[in-house]
């Protein structure tokens, strides 16, 4: 497969283990950078506490989901915990010039990269293994046996952290959020 022309606007795609902080650290990070928007993805999965659809993700029926993919509407789109996430093309059209962020699981990043020429892959990781179980078991959301099904899932990403242009270990939020911006416009001066 051909890698796709790249966007007129720069991708920045990262990923990281459940409960390392993306959401929290990305929302930041959109703040603090001007001409960053989300790329929103789809997803199966029921919408949590404080999500909206549109914002957060484009929450989808299974149906729906598969409509998708017979229409060819996805870049990509993995399962990961039992739900269905996926990067639609329309996603990743241009953003008024500006430059769109999008978070993903390591099967989306690797397709992302592979198929978007010039993508920026960040992965976020724990100062230590050990605290993704606190974060997860901390935040409530998750039984204990859901939290046991994500550190396995986790077990394989990290890994492949090593794959991506850039690694941030999210051990404060204001750092982390700090490091991404720097790897954006980093990015940005060196596309000028």
């Amino acid at each position: 497969m051909t890698p796709a022309s790249p966007p007129s606007s720069r991708l920045f795609v990262v990923s990281g283990p459940s409960g390392v902080g993306k959401s929290t650290v990305l929302r930041r990070v959109v703040r603090a950078v001007s001409g960053l928007s989300f790329a929103v993805s789809h997803t199966t999965r029921p919408r949590r506490e404080g999500e909206e659809d549109g914002r957060d993700y484009h929450f989808v029926s299974d149906a729906e989901f598969d409509a998708l993919i017979a229409d060819n509407s996805f870049v990509e789109w993995a399962e990961v915990h039992d739900h269905r996430y996926g990067t639609s093309r329309s996603a990743l059209a241009p953003s008024a010039g500006g430059d769109l962020l999008i978070e993903v699981d390591v099967q989306g990043a690797r397709s992302l990269r592979d198929e978007i020429d010039g993508a920026v892959t960040i992965f976020i990781a724990p100062p230590k293994f050990a605290d993704l179980e606190a974060r997860l078991t901390g935040r409530g959301r998750e039984s204990g046996a859901e939290v046991r099904r994500r550190l396995r899932t986790a077990t394989g990403e990290m890994p492949q952290a090593g794959d991506y242009d850039h690694q941030v270990v999210n051990a404060d939020i204001e750092t982390t959020v700090r490091a991404i911006v720097r790897v954006i416009e980093e990015a940005r001066s060196a596309a000028r």
